[in-house]
């Protein structure tokens, strides 16, 4: 029963609350789907179909005995490798950790599971989060169910693999410069990096600590409302998370956009692939047809962005890396290694100078943010790329092609969200990112809703023979 895999959990939730869909049959059909395709896509490194299985029994158990937790009871979700999973090996997509087994649960993993979500294992990752392709040696690279000689793009490759896949029905992702977004656009899939500090950070490995974001990724935009409504909230052991009125985001989802004001900044009209650029004008054509007011908009700001989202990122995660870094540079990824020994060479001059440029860019947001309502662009300049047996500059290229396209909203810590419009002439998606201001949230999804009902993918899948 292949076609249950790719229900949505909205879909699903009213079945299993209703008793007519089994959490078991559901997770028995994702299980045997992993052992089908699995070998193909290695979405990821440690699968867990005992545990999936027992979780699966003990939901329905509960939901048979009228105790149901709410809309994730009984869904299958599948874990990033970077968050800590207590007594479960976490790997973080690297070498050196292959036997690291945490203590506690990252915050995300207690709460996701505490509403009866079903885990079904840790998915395939860039090392420590780091790489715009996750091709990954150590672990094998997950392969893009569009078309397997291709990348997923990362960091949390892993994640969009598998839901394109129809390998799990949810998943969570991190983003520090683009690693929800660059994935989900590469995928075909929906991807939600949220505002810094919505959504804890507790227990999940740091790349750089004031950019890293937790999200979730999904087939549809209301999965992605009814993740973010279990994840966002205060989060006591982070320090950097946000007390912040958290709405129900599921709600008043089918919001009319018609007089929506959506600027395009001409920075991200720069710089794309050909197909990329004709399906965004595409995109936009069409968001105009359904009522919403487009226009071009000038940033400056922006032209200094992947400049100071690299010197941050590279210094801050250089800094975490430090000492495994002089004590066993070969156990990181060749491109990590050079990634992060150029971190160790960033002064803080140019930290203070990325920081206050980074400042300035939220003022620029703040500005538009007064002349229209979401300004929309590109998720990345490219679409997929081949796998090459060159895979360090592979990485190192696409990483500073995307870069400047994803990195902006996450020095400004506004919320981005990434939703396919479309396939090459290839049949490799093509991804559009709608961007908010901070806690903007819930317009986001509504308008990215609005999107999905346009059908934007023809109801296409990959074909996985």
């Amino acid at each position: 029963m292949t076609e249950l895999a790719y229900f949505t959990a909205s879909e699903l939730a009213p079945l299993i609350e209703g008793k007519q869909l089994s959490p078991v049959e559901l997770t028995e059909t994702v299980l045997k789907r992993m052992e089908m395709l699995e070998p193909k896509i290695n979405a990821y490194i440690t699968p867990l179909y005992e545990l999936a299985l027992q979780q699966a029994q003990s939901a329905e158990k509960e939901i048979m005995n009228n105790f149901y937790r709410g809309q994730l009871h009984g869904i299958p979700i599948s874990i990033k490798d970077n968050f800590h999973t207590r007594g479960i090996r976490t790997t973080v997509g690297a070498k050196m950790l292959c036997n690291f087994f945490p203590e506690i649960n990252a915050t995300m993993i207690e709460k996701l599971l505490g509403v009866g979500g079903v885990m079904m294992g840790k998915l395939n990752c860039d090392a420590f989060a780091i790489g715009a392709t996750n091709v990954n040696p150590f672990y094998g690279s997950p392969r893009n169910p569009w078309n397997l000689e291709h990348v997923t793009g990362g960091s949390s490759g892993g994640s969009a693999a598998g839901l394109a896949a129809g390998l799990t029905i949810l998943a969570t992702g991190t983003d520090t410069y683009g690693s929800i977004r660059n994935p989900a656009s590469m995928c075909g899939v929906y991807g939600l990096k949220p505002t810094y500090g919505l959504v804890g950070k507790y227990g999940v490995t740091p790349t750089a600590w004031s950019m890293d974001h937790v999200g979730p990724m999904a087939r549809s935009v209301p999965d992605l409302a009814l993740m973010l409504n279990h994840m966002a909230g205060y989060d006591a052991n982070d320090p950097a998370s946000i007390k912040a009125d958290v709405p129900n985001y599921l709600k008043n989802l089918n919001t009319s956009i018609e007089g929506l004001r959506i600027g395009i900044p001409s920075y991200f009209l720069q710089g794309l692939d050909p197909e990329v650029e004709q399906t965004i004008r595409k995109a936009t054509q069409k968001l105009e047809a359904m009522g919403t007011k487009v226009m071009e908009v000038d940033i400056p700001e922006l032209d200094m962005t992947t400049y100071a989202g690299y010197i941050i990122v590279m210094g801050e995660a250089a800094s975490y890396h430090r000492g495994m870094l002089q004590a066993n540079p070969e156990g990181f990824r060749t491109d990590n290694r050079i990634q992060l020994e150029a971190g160790t060479l960033t002064t803080t001059p140019q930290y203070m100078e990325s920081q206050q440029i980074r400042r300035t860019l939220v003022k620029a947001f703040k500005k538009v943010f007064s002349e229209v309502d979401v300004l929309a662009g590109p998720s990345i300049p490219i679409t997929a790329p081949r796998f090459e047996t060159n895979w360090v500059e592979e990485n190192l290229e696409t990483t500073k092609r995307c870069m400047p396209f994803t990195v902006p909203a996450n020095l400004a810590a506004i919320p981005s969200l990434s939703v396919p419009i479309g396939l090459s002439s290839e049949s490799l998606p093509i991804g559009m990112q709608f961007m908010g201001n901070h806690l903007s949230e819930k317009l986001l999804l509504q308008v990215g809703y609005a999107w999905e009902c346009t059908d934007p993918l023809d109801e296409k899948i990959p074909v996985l023979a």
